[in-house]
């Protein structure tokens, strides 16, 4: 079987947009379960859903709770928050989750560029 292509799933909204942060989540999720090799980014609001506890507060029917989907994403997969949104926070890796890490626009273009790639915004 030919490896899957790089998936990269960005999600600008929190809670504020839960529907389509929520979307992000399970498209990467459900990515990570095929077999792709995905990378979620946090910006913005939804850059507290790294913070340990803030995921699993959020609720949204016929949803899969948010950090059960973050759960599945770092289990063969990358979070980043971005470098930016986190500094506006007051956010440093050791306030995120175990693995999720923070990163700058470099990296995000660098994973979107990458031969054979797919980014996907919401």
């Amino acid at each position: 079987m030919e490896p899957s292509r790089p998936l990269v799933v960005k999600t600008t909204a929190g809670v504020e947009r839960l529907e389509a942060c929520a979307q992000a989540f399970t498209v990467a999720a459900t990515a990570v379960a095929a077999g792709a090799r995905v990378s979620l980014w946090l910006t913005g609001e939804a850059s507290w859903l790294a913070v340990p506890g803030r995921a699993a507060e959020v609720e949204l029917q016929h949803s899969t709770p948010l950090d059960q989907l973050l759960d599945v994403v770092l289990t063969a997969g990358t979070v980043t928050v971005c470098t930016q949104c986190a500094a506006r926070r007051g956010l440093v890796e050791a306030d995120l989750v175990p693995g999720v890490r923070i990163a700058g626009a470099a990296s995000f273009v660098e994973e979107s560029l990458a031969p054979g790639a797919q980014a996907l915004v919401y």
